[in-house]
């Protein structure tokens, strides 16, 4: 592994990185198919990308960064990230209503996974 400074002696360890298993293509491929099926629906992704860096935003300014979506669906992928402990709702009493979201620490713990699905499709050789 490279240093990225000469006064490191060491490569760092990341707080993100998993302790080291033993898998099998069974296992593997197990873990990958449940990863996949807390992030599919076709916004969730999106969702997320607006949610990184601790972001905070209210339900009406994801309908606007995400104009495509009908406002069913997004309450849906919404709902389903949270039980999922990706995303946190805060639900403010008062009128007219205020709910903002924000990702969970877990769920910005996903940032890097994402970033490097990003270098790879980007690196894709054109056909």
């Amino acid at each position: 592994m490279t240093r990225t400074d000469k006064k490191v002696g060491y490569s760092p360890k990341s707080k993100l990185q998993a302790p080291a298993h033993d898998y099998t293509r069974e296992t593997a491929a197990s873990g990958v198919e449940s990863a996949l099926k807390i992030l599919e629906g076709r916004w969730k992704l999106v969702i997320l990308f607006h949610l990184f860096g601790g972001r905070v935003m209210r339900f009406s300014d994801l309908e606007r960064a995400i104009p495509d979506v009908s406002q069913k669906m997004l309450i849906q992928q919404l709902r389903q990230l949270e039980a999922d402990g990706i995303v946190h709702r805060t639900v403010y009493p008062q009128v007219p209503p205020k709910v903002e979201y924000r990702l969970t620490e877990w769920g910005q713990d996903l940032c890097p996974a994402l970033d490097a699905l990003l270098t790879w499709a980007a690196a894709r050789p054109h056909v």
